[in-house]
């Protein structure tokens, strides 16, 4: 039997009803009926300080930072919701990226990227704006394929997120919730082709 792909999924959103978890838990719970290992993670639970050259040349990548490029680097893939602040992605997700780019191991050279070269990702987001959060997504998608990352074409932002989930938290429109659940199934489909190639 082939080992199943692993699959991180996160939101660029801390707060604890974020709409953005709502939306990746629907593509991390598709990934998984698809074969997939999801693990499901907060970045809150990370503590990542804002990244700064100078703290990491004179301590090092923090160890928070080091166990999240651990799981990273240990991933076949990736789900990511991300809101849009001000147009783009958010300042948690694009300071995680940031660490995440960082050399941990000995004679690791800066820009390895093994965090993210050969990992297939998809992306979404949940806004309050009549976009939905595309303009975030399109950032996302632009930083992520600059570091080597094989983003799948499927995305969807949905927009008044506010109105678009019930009181028990559940995305209302059946054809945004099949669209989400497509996304978390290619990651899937993507990620143990792109393994079994290799």
């Amino acid at each position: 039997m082939t080992t199943p792909v692993r699959v991180l999924a996160l939101s660029g959103s801390t707060r604890a009803k974020s709409h953005n978890r709502a939306v990746v838990e629907i593509a991390a719970s598709a990934a998984a009926r698809a074969g997939a290992e999801v693990e499901l993670i907060n970045l809150r639970d990370f503590h990542l300080p804002l990244y700064d050259a100078d703290v990491e040349a004179e301590n090092g990548m923090p160890e928070s930072a080091r166990a999240l490029k651990t799981m990273f680097v240990e991933c076949d893939g990736y789900l990511i919701a991300s809101p849009e602040y001000n147009g783009s992605l958010t300042g948690v997700l694009k300071n995680a990226i940031d660490w995440l780019s960082r050399p941990t191991e000995p004679g690791e050279a800066a820009f390895t990227l093994r965090a993210f070269k050969g990992k297939v990702a998809g992306i979404m987001s949940a806004s309050p704006g009549a976009w939905g959060g595309v303009r975030g997504l399109a950032h996302l998608r632009q930083i992520l394929s600059g570091m080597g990352v094989l983003v799948v074409a499927e995305q969807l932002a949905v927009p008044s997120s506010g109105n678009a989930f019930d009181a028990s938290g559940a995305l209302q429109n059946p054809a945004q919730h099949a669209a989400i659940e497509a996304i978390g199934t290619r990651v899937e489909h993507l990620a143990r082709a792109m393994r079994e190639e290799r």
